[in-house]
């Protein structure tokens, strides 16, 4: 859905996800396995919120795994894209905050640690243009390549649900939304089934 979200709505939706921010420190995730870490870092809002590292894998939990408070709630703008976008009779539980500073990316994946895998994954770009890639339900599937853009709002769910996708690149100064740069990625997600 490309430019789904105005110029002035994107602001008012960094603002609120700045207080998030303040509120849940961006953290280094880290590979369940090796323990490397992510070339991005993030943070999430909701009643629920992905992390991963070395001793206890990917996994949702209820508080932040540095200060151990609960992830502050979803912004309204959020909760509403959700209710407005989703076409699902349930909310949204968790929003992963991540950040991609210039040279991040994101490797292949697909989002399936959730039990309830009906409900679709909407994506919310704010900042610069990032080159995304989509394929098939087999990490070797052909892939399509688009660029995301800030006000973008992607959505996987019906039978792309489980797609492989990533970022491949963020295009550095392609928008002026964030002040130091980069790419702030929304993903909201529902966890367990209603």
């Amino acid at each position: 859905m490309p430019a789904y979200l105005t110029v002035c709505q994107q602001q008012a939706l960094l603002a609120d996800i700045r207080v998030v921010m303040g509120a849940a420190p961006l953290f280094e995730p880290a590979m369940p396995r090796t323990g490397r870490p992510f070339s991005v870092r993030m943070t999430n809002c909701g009643s629920l919120g992905w992390v991963s590292d070395k001793g206890g894998g990917y996994r949702y939990q209820a508080t932040h795994p540095q200060t151990g408070r609960p992830w502050p709630p979803m912004p309204g703008m959020l909760v509403h894209l959700w209710d407005d976008v989703a076409g699902y009779p349930a909310g949204a539980e968790a929003c992963l905050v991540n950040y991609y500073a210039p040279g991040a990316r994101m490797g292949s994946h697909r989002d399936e640690d959730e039990e309830d895998r009906v409900a679709p994954v909407l994506s919310v770009s704010l900042g610069d243009d990032a080159t995304f890639h989509v394929g098939g339900l087999r990490r070797g599937d052909p892939k399509e390549r688009l660029v995301l853009r800030s006000g973008d709002v992607f959505v996987l769910g019906g039978p792309t649900r489980l797609a492989y996708h990533g970022i491949d690149r963020i295009h550095a100064g392609t928008s002026t939304l964030l002040a130091e740069g980069g790419r702030i990625n929304l993903t909201l997600r529902r966890v367990g089934r209603p």
